[in-house]
């Protein structure tokens, strides 16, 4: 299914990340550390269809792709059918065979709604879903469903243009870089 962009995305501040545990990152990440990169968070399910053949394969290849200092991939757990099966270790596992190495927040379950606490501070519809959030916070595109890669490409693009004129290309990165081989 094509990817339905959000009324959402309209330049305001991204909600925080309620996170209940984190994998493939050595400390908890906030988007306040991550300020002065573009950040395309991915919020995914095991189990989604959509996520394992297009969703995360293009998720690793922006990852690949961009230069870690100017852009950050998060991915995002977010559990809200098939509890039972969808647990850390699974997380863990499906991680390791599909060669995750971004971070994955497990997005925090709310005692009084069935949608994931992140889930509903982005007011997603379901997964995947793709959040970009330019270098100053702010949610400027958010996609339900697979997101063609030139789109997602050009809107990349065009985040990390503004990010060079707007002064945060100077910040410094909170994250350890990537050592080259």
């Amino acid at each position: 299914m094509p990817a339905k962009p959000s009324a959402l995305a309209s330049q305001r501040f991204a909600p925080p990340l309620f996170v209940s545990q984190w994998l493939n990152t050595p400390a908890p990440l906030t988007l306040e550390q991550l300020r002065g990169r573009v950040v395309v968070l991915h919020a995914f399910q095991m189990l989604c269809p959509g996520c394992v053949s297009h969703g995360l394969p293009q998720a690793m290849e922006i990852q690949r792709a961009f230069d870690p200092r100017t852009l950050a991939v998060v991915g995002l757990h977010s559990v809200f059918e098939h509890h039972d099966v969808m647990t850390f270790a699974a997380l863990r596992a499906f991680a390791h065979e599909y060669r995750l190495s971004f971070p994955i927040a497990v997005d925090e379950s709310s005692d009084d709604h069935p949608l994931p606490r992140t889930m509903q501070a982005y007011a997603m519809q379901g997964t995947p879903t793709l959040v970009l959030i330019d270098a100053l916070g702010r949610i400027r595109e958010q996609h339900f469903g697979t997101v063609a890669d030139l789109l997602l490409g050009a809107e990349i693009g065009q985040l990390l243009a503004e990010r060079g004129q707007t002064g945060t290309a100077g910040l410094s990165p909170h994250l350890p870089e990537e050592k080259s081989a």
